[in-house]
């Protein structure tokens, strides 16, 4: 996998600005508000100080749902509510604004991207715009086979950094990134479990339509066969995305760490972007600093993940329905903290 040196990320990501994430801090006591009063809003307005290195904090006025798409190939076993290759459905649903997660950035008002990686249908049946960075169509079975080839995971990498910076520079102040897939928490919960270090068993959730249990059954068996092809490639990260994930989760693994370098903040919302995160955190440590965990959602595989970046959910709905949809939800918290840490006056401190 030559031309692609991940090692590169662990120098060019910084983390935000502690010096200004302690000025936030001063100036919330100046406001005179009992220390702990607003609870997680204080530790949201400091974060998103240091993101933005700005005291008093800007508002977050342009945010985006960013949601990657594909299908996957362990989908033919039955491990999914939805059927192998429903992935196009579930694309054209959110793109017709029926969906959960299009349904809620209507209501927000925050622009919702859709991004096919590996969709398993024609390119022609889908926008052009969609479809500009699809990788291939669906990806492999990765309880047998690897999801990718290895030019294909850099070329899904590369697209979800590019995907990044175009989003940076469009002035995009803060991302909720999700996930639209069949099969995609199989290659979550694989990636988890051997980062992890952990038995199938720990890692195989219910998905995002709570499987009965002989799909469990099933999608636990793919995770653990999935598991042994992948732990020989663990010292590898762009090797082990192309073993197990698939371009979706390769390409979101890019985007988080690009948006890192880029210092754009991120709201994850379920198993799958905690997946890629994780991924990423081993490429670089400070990573994690540029996210926060819009909401738990009640798999196994996410809370393991979220417990080893030290990450704390900021809402507990357990909304398992992908797109963004949980991760949107705590978007106007994050927005509320802005606003109190930008706009409540300075008062004194309270004797």
């Amino acid at each position: 996998m030559s031309g692609l040196n991940l090692d590169d990320f662990a120098t060019l990501i910084e983390r935000p600005d502690p010096g200004t994430r302690r000025a936030a801090e001063e100036r919330r006591e100046r406001t005179g508000v009992a220390p702990g009063a607003l609870g997680r809003l204080d530790e949201l307005g400091e974060w998103l100080a240091g993101a933005q290195g700005a005291v008093p904090v800007k508002p977050v006025e342009r945010p985006k749902a960013l949601v990657f798409a594909g299908d996957h190939g362990v989908a033919a076993l039955g491990v999914s509510a939805g059927p192998k290759g429903g992935t196009k459905e579930l694309v054209r649903a959110a793109l017709d604004g029926e969906s959960a997660a299009a349904i809620l950035a209507g209501r927000f008002g925050v622009p919702l991207r859709i991004v096919d990686m590996s969709v398993d249908c024609d390119p022609d049946e889908l926008p052009a715009e969609v479809v500009r960075y699809r990788v291939r169509r669906g990806s492999g079975r990765i309880d047998v086979e690897d999801a990718l080839t290895a030019e294909e995971a850099e070329q899904a990498f590369r697209a979800g950094m590019a995907i990044a910076d175009e989003e940076a520079d469009s002035g995009t102040d803060l991302i909720v990134l999700g996930d639209l897939s069949v099969g995609g928490t199989t290659a979550a919960g694989t990636l988890i479990g051997a980062l992890c270090g952990t038995d199938a068993s720990v890692v195989t959730g219910r998905g995002g339509a709570y499987i009965d249990d002989l799909a469990w059954m099933r999608k636990c068996a793919a995770i653990r066969d999935a598991l042994r092809r992948a732990r020989p490639v663990l010292g590898d990260q762009l090797a082990l995305l192309a073993t197990t994930a698939g371009a979706d989760l390769t390409a979101m693994t890019g985007f988080l760490l690009q948006s890192a370098v880029r210092r754009t903040p991120v709201l994850l919302d379920g198993v799958v972007t905690t997946a890629c995160a994780l991924v990423a955190q081993r490429v670089a440590f400070r990573a994690p600093d540029w996210w926060q965990a819009g909401q738990a959602s009640d798999d196994p595989a996410q809370a393991k993940a979220l417990d080893r970046m030290a990450l704390n959910p900021l809402l507990e709905q357990g909304v398992t329905v992908g797109e963004g949809t949980g991760a949107l939800l705590a978007l106007p918290l994050v927005q509320a903290a802005a606003a109190l840490a930008a706009e409540l006056p300075e008062r004194g401190v309270r004797s």
